[in-house]
């Protein structure tokens, strides 16, 4: 990780996001004094984010609930009839001209 070398061989996907964040440690702290580390919070947060993806996962989950939820909402506004129904090509088309002959 830290080496720069990814699984292929060439740098890893994160190794930009340690150098900003080692070369922000280097300029904002010294020996004695670590008070500078706040100044560091951004791309330690980018490096994170760039290693586990929480923040990009929890936005795709919020994106999938709520396209579930305006599919359940449209679904429920205006649901399918009958004929819908029996179009999803699950019988064949002699079968299913039958059956409504047959209910009519």
């Amino acid at each position: 990780m830290a080496s720069g070398y990814g699984v292929n061989g060439g740098p890893s996907r994160c190794f930009p996001f340690w150098q900003e964040l080692l070369s922000c440690y280097v300029v904002n702290t010294t020996e004695f004094d670590d008070s500078g580390k706040a100044k560091c919070a951004g791309h330690m947060e980018d490096y994170y984010e760039c290693l586990h993806h929480r923040k990009e996962a929890a936005r795709v989950m919020a994106l999938q609930a709520a396209y579930r939820a305006a599919e359940a909402k449209k679904l429920k506004e205006n649901p399918p009839n009958a004929t819908q129904i029996r179009n999803l090509g699950l019988l064949d088309k002699e079968e299913d001209t039958k059956r409504v002959l047959e209910s009519s």
